[in-house]
């Protein structure tokens, strides 16, 4: 899977790609679908997932299966981070 980072919409100084390929590769991470259909055939995901150094972020990306464009990415809030520990504690 390729990522894309042309022309995002967040500081890409403070979000690495290196931590943003760990939260997509992350075998934990938890993926939600919106509902919309898309007739590009493209699916939009939101992600909460951790790095490497245990940085715990969201991510809004879109991807046709073979490149992945990262929409949005930020530090996860709290209940984000409950959210998804709760959800690792399950896989354990």
């Amino acid at each position: 899977m390729e990522l894309d980072l042309i022309e995002v919409q967040f500081d890409l100084r403070a979000i690495k790609p290196r931590e943003l390929e760990e939260v997509l590769e992350d075998p934990f991470s938890v993926r939600f679908l919106p509902d919309a259909d898309r007739s590009d055939g493209a699916s939009r995901y939101y992600a909460l997932g951790r790095t490497v150094a245990d940085r715990h972020l969201f991510l809004s990306f879109w991807t046709d299966g073979k490149i992945t464009r990262v929409v949005a990415a930020r530090d996860m809030t709290e209940g984000e981070q409950r959210f998804y520990d709760r959800k690792y504690a399950e896989f354990r």
